[in-house]
């Protein structure tokens, strides 16, 4: 076509390769700007990334199964544990210069005794941690050190697939590496890394030690932190996938506020939109989350929301799927107030919800346990017989309910600790130990049941 070039010398051109015989072209990165070099963006914001290493020892705890137990009699205790020292690598963001706060994923620096932040110039100061959630598997970092250069927050939901990109880590200790791509999709989930999944995945390559680095848009601002790739061996395969920056900064917000993330809960049990849930309710796409109950007295049945509901906005922004809303909600923050888009009786119409605070309402227990997927809990109240975590709904045929929960079980305790609110049991659970004992309150009968 006269006038433009081939599709592979424009393809070239944007990733910044020479091509002949096309002489003194140039493609616009920037706002204003003819360039055809990353170089300007990269010196800019490089000493916005540093590389982090930790030092620490890991605690393993080993079950003794109950003959042992048995045959060694009283003395032999319930089980094993040993400390094992490791040493780690990984990447983070610095994001507020003053006060020396960076940013990272909590696989980073979990267990870790010691955090060492090693900046583009070489200079090493230690890192105080803050804060982090497991969940979204965010850290937040401080050091007590001047000159530092913080990288701005773009808005992450204005991305487009096919917008480039940028990553900055430190892949295998070699120090800070460049790479570049493309936002390949959006909105990624179902990839069993993390509990809350909405990731933008990327085909810049992304390694092992790249964890907690800059995904960055052109003019060098956060798009997302880099956490996962998807490969054989761990190795880079094209497939690479980072956190939002619009679900980091709100997680680094309540962390700086709160001292912890005090996530934030709709209410309301759902799924995928699919092809023939979409024709049943009339409704012409296929992206979207699928409401299927809401929950008594919470946040969205508060609002008005009601079961086959179809979401499919946040804030003005479309929502692709169930997870990512549930990731989106809950990185929000409590008592905070979003507008929803729903489609319901062939209409689209908008509500605003308030969110209710995860320790003070119904939760999705597949948060905790992917064997209490199904089941929704909450604290007990003053009605119920004991003080703990009740089952107020199980979805038939799930996971939970194939692991033996019925509705209004009532957890008192699991591996002989007690349990008297949500707090109680995601702490036990999110320790993570080998067996997973139940202990139900089921009417005047107290049983167990064991999770794997």
């Amino acid at each position: 076509m006269k006038g433009r070039l081939p599709l592979v010398s424009a393809l070239a051109l944007a990733l910044g390769l020479a091509v002949l015989p096309v002489a003194q072209a140039a493609l616009p990165f920037g706002a204003g700007s003819n360039i055809n070099s990353l170089a300007p963006v990269v010196e800019k914001v490089s000493p916005g990334v540093v590389n982090i290493s930790v030092s620490g020892s890991k605690v393993s705890r080993q079950v003794l199964p109950e003959p042992f137990r048995f045959f060694f009699g009283p003395n032999m205790p319930d089980e094993q544990i040993q400390e094992r020292p490791f040493q780690a690598l990984g990447s983070g963001v610095i994001i507020d210069a003053k006060q020396g706060y960076v940013i990272t994923n909590n696989h980073v620096i979990e267990d870790a005794d010691k955090i060492l932040i090693t900046l583009i110039d070489g200079q090493e100061y230690e890192a105080e941690l803050i804060g982090a959630d497991k969940q979204s598997d965010i850290a937040l970092l401080k050091v007590d050190a001047k000159d530092l250069v913080e990288i701005e927050f773009a808005d992450s939901d204005r991305l487009r697939v096919g917008d480039f990109a940028i990553a900055i880590g430190n892949p295998f200790g070699l120090g800070q590496t460049v790479t570049t791509g493309v936002i390949s999709a959006l909105g990624r989930s179902g990839l069993n890394v993390e509990n809350l999944e909405n990731f933008i995945q990327t085909d810049a390559a992304i390694n092992s030690g790249n964890s907690g680095g800059a995904l960055l848009d052109l003019e060098g601002r956060l798009v997302g932190i880099n956490t996962a790739i998807l490969g054989p061996g761990g190795g880079n395969i094209g497939i690479g996938f980072a956190i939002p920056a619009n679900m980091v900064k709100n997680l680094a917000e309540q962390i700086l506020e709160y001292g912890e993330v005090r996530r934030g809960v709709l209410g309301v049990m759902g799924g995928e939109l699919t092809s023939e849930l979409a024709r049943t309710f009339g409704y012409r796409s296929q992206h979207g989350a699928f409401v299927s109950q809401v929950l008594e007295n919470s946040a969205a049945a508060k609002a008005g929301l009601q079961a086959g509901d179809i979401i499919i906005s946040l804030d003005g922004q479309p929502i692709r799927s169930f997870s990512e809303l549930r990731a989106k909600v809950a990185t929000m923050g409590a008592d905070k107030t979003v507008s929803l888009g729903l489609f319901r009786d062939g209409k689209e119409q908008k509500v605003d919800v308030t969110l209710t605070r995860a320790d003070e309402a119904n939760i999705q227990a597949n948060t905790l346990h992917e064997s209490l997927e199904g089941a929704a809990l909450a604290n007990t109240g003053s009605g119920d017989p004991v003080q703990g975590v009740k089952i107020t709904e199980v979805t038939a045929r799930s996971p939970a309910a194939l692991s033996g929960l019925e509705k209004d079980d009532i957890i008192i305790g699991v591996n002989r600790q007690r349990v008297r609110n949500l707090n109680d049991l995601r702490q036990i659970i999110q320790g993570k130990p080998a067996v997973i004992a139940l202990n139900i309150q089921r009417g005047n009968s107290s049983i167990y049941l064991v999770l794997r």
